[in-house]
């Protein structure tokens, strides 16, 4: 790997720290923060859905147009996106004007990826890395961005139960957290301008194809369904409602919230790492699926546990093997594509998985309020999520990758 090409790679991993952090500094006191301001759980539910909603049309479009318009001016978009919206979410409480910030801008209520980053990143790594390295790569930018998330959710949750014990009150110490945001915002505005043109495609086919894709139509669309599903199973149980669920259940403080989140996430970085040697000796989709199915299981027996520090042990446990199908998921959808496909396949699949999330919140929303069904979010969600495993595994077991196929 030339010095270049390691100069850009130490880029995109700064940026998704930085952004993941904000993320997860966010996540913990979203929902928090809203209903501290009159919102009531099924509105929180409804800007949630918004969110993700806007996220996946103003993606799809930025994604699917960035090989050709240039996947650094793609970024530098996205940045300012969520720039502006952590802006919005500070200076104003109006339902309106926030649901408008939600649709357009770049804000994450789950602490997990959101906007064009994610898919722009991926394609761009893939150029600068050989094929027998790429899976490894990306478990190292999924545990990173994991450990990112973890500590941004400790710190944010402290910072808000520290600024409280010290006189703030909820909604002005939940508005310095927003303020933080914003802030990692405008600091990967300026990283991506250092960003070389290495991580654009080299070779563009000349013809203009529906969503950017062309030979790989077929297989991106039958992955991008699948996503979908899983999306709006994970969609059910987003960091800022699972937050607010131990909330209501256990009586549990923001503080303490971040910290279970900081070891819930901890645990799925290290997750994604130990995907690596198993893609290696088993493959990319029998890796998915049955490292994801246990994980669903143990989501599903969270709220079945009687006491805190029992739900907390099941969380805990579920995210220690959550992610091994992210970096494996990332990789080998990059890996069944043409290059010039790769920033729109990512693009396309990460919108499905948008849309199916952003169904979902509405409906938590709705069950939240309906104390007999308040914990049906968690089974709902392992669920469908065994369903999406089976379903993957029927589809995509023998189509293998390039390194697969030696």
């Amino acid at each position: 790997m030339n010095q270049p090409h390691q100069r850009d790679i130490t880029l995109l991993f700064s940026t998704r720290i930085i952004r993941l952090f904000c993320y997860g500094f966010l996540s913990v006191v979203l929902a928090l923060y809203l209903t501290e301001t009159g919102f009531t759980e099924k509105m929180v539910g409804l800007l949630f859905t918004l969110t993700l909603a806007g996220d996946a049309g103003i993606t799809l479009w930025l994604t699917t147009h960035a090989d050709r318009f240039g996947r650094r001016k793609t970024l530098l978009v996205g940045a300012l996106l969520m720039l502006g919206a952590g802006g919005v979410f500070i200076v104003t409480h109006n339902i309106i004007i926030l649901m408008a910030a939600a649709i357009i801008g770049v804000i994450s209520p789950s602490g997990n990826e959101i906007g064009p980053f994610l898919s722009v990143e991926q394609a761009g790594l893939t150029e600068l890395i050989p094929n027998e390295k790429r899976t490894k790569i990306f478990a190292w930018y999924n545990m990173l961005g994991s450990f990112a998330t973890a500590t941004g959710a400790l710190a944010g949750g402290w910072l808000a139960q520290i600024l409280q014990g010290n006189g703030w009150t909820k909604l002005e110490a939940y508005r310095f957290v927003l303020m933080g945001y914003g802030l990692g915002g405008l600091l990967l505005l300026v990283l991506f301008l250092f960003v070389s043109p290495a991580i654009e495609v080299r070779h563009v086919s000349e013809t203009k194809h529906a969503l950017g894709l062309h030979q790989s139509r077929k297989v991106v669309l039958k992955l991008s369904a699948l996503f979908a599903l899983d999306a709006f199973a994970g969609g059910l149980v987003v960091q800022s409602m699972i937050a607010y669920w131990f909330h209501v259940k256990f009586g549990v403080e923001s503080g303490v919230l971040g910290s279970i989140f900081f070891g819930a996430n901890v645990l799925a970085g290290i997750s994604a790492l130990l995907a690596v040697p198993l893609a290696a000796k088993f493959g990319l989709i029998n890796t998915m699926v049955f490292t994801h199915i246990p994980s669903n299981i143990l989501l599903m027996l969270v709220p079945l546990m009687p006491n805190l520090p029992l739900a907390i042990g099941i969380l805990l446990a579920r995210f220690s093997i959550s992610q091994m199908d992210v970096p494996t998921r990332q990789s080998y959808t990059m890996a069944v594509v043409a290059p010039d496909e790769r920033s729109a396949a990512a693009g396309v699949t990460a919108i499905a998985r948008s849309v199916g999330a952003a169904l979902s919140p509405t409906l938590t929303g709705i069950l939240f309020s309906i104390p007999a069904l308040f914990s049906a979010p968690l089974f709902l969600a392992g669920g469908l999520k065994i369903v999406y495993d089976l379903l993957l595994f029927r589809e995509f077991s023998a189509v293998k990758p390039p390194e697969e196929k030696k």
